[in-house]
């Protein structure tokens, strides 16, 4: 659902998809709030929609597509 709302945005192409399932620190880090958006050390958490992936894109200066 996530990598969706991303391909809305226009900016799946930007995206590195990283499985955390045989990484201890990071499935310990982000568990349930999973998937998660990170851009520099800022993070969009899941649950996120539309809106607040074109919020968090902006406030990232992340060019996207509406």
């Amino acid at each position: 659902m996530a990598y969706e709302l991303c391909q809305q945005a226009g900016v799946a192409n930007q995206v590195d998809i990283i499985d955390i399932a045989f990484d201890d620190e990071l499935f310990s880090r982000y568990g349930v709030t999973i998937p998660v958006l990170n851009n520099n050390g800022k993070e969009l958490n899941w649950p996120f929609d539309l809106q607040e992936l074109y919020n968090w894109l902006e406030d990232n200066g992340i060019t996207h597509h509406k």
